[in-house]
Parts: C-alpha cells; sequence; structure tokens
C-alpha cells in the first residue's frame, strides 16, 4: 500500500512538472481550461480539476493514458535504479 502511495505522488509531481498544475492554462480535449487544482488520483488513472474556459463550468479532467503510461514507466525505471547490469558487466 506504502509503495502504490509514493508511486501515485511521483507520477502527481511528474505531472505537475508537464504542466498539468493548479493555476496553469492547458489545452485539452479541443477545448481550453484554467485548471483548479493538482492532479489527483481518480478511479483507474488520474484527473485534475478545471473551469472551462468556453462555458465557465467547471469539470474534472482524466489525464490521457498515452501521459499516464509515458509517465508510469519513467518512474518505474526509476524504482529499478535505472541501470541495470547485464551480465557481461561487473556488479
Amino acid at each position: 500500500m506504502a509503495i502504490q502511495i509514493n508511486r501515485n505522488d511521483e507520477v502527481c509531481e511528474r505531472l505537475k512538472a508537464l504542466g498539468y498544475a493548479h493555476r496553469r492554462r492547458i489545452k485539452m480535449y479541443g477545448e481550453e481550461f484554467d485548471l483548479i487544482s493538482n492532479p489527483i488520483a481518480y478511479e483507474n488513472g488520474f484527473a485534475i480539476e478545471a473551469i472551462s474556459r468556453k462555458s465557465g463550468d467547471a469539470k474534472k479532467l482524466r489525464i490521457p493514458l498515452s501521459i499516464l503510461q509515458m509517465i508510469t514507466r519513467d518512474v518505474e525505471a526509476s524504482d529499478d535504479g535505472g541501470n541495470q547490469c547485464s551480465d557481461d558487466e561487473p556488479a
């Protein structure tokens, strides 16, 4: 459980570094949004709360799966230490 929480925290930090952070403006799904929260774990992924600049409606936007997959691969690689020894290399 603690590992999952730490991994979620790491994914949220990486999402913020990519611009999915409070007080930022993004264009997603063909619409512009002002972000009013930082990323949160939501259902089987992550989401961010935003206000549509077009309609003014508050929405919870799911972070695209392709972005989450990229970040998850990076987080898992950093959990492994980033470099693995092959049989040819001394440890």
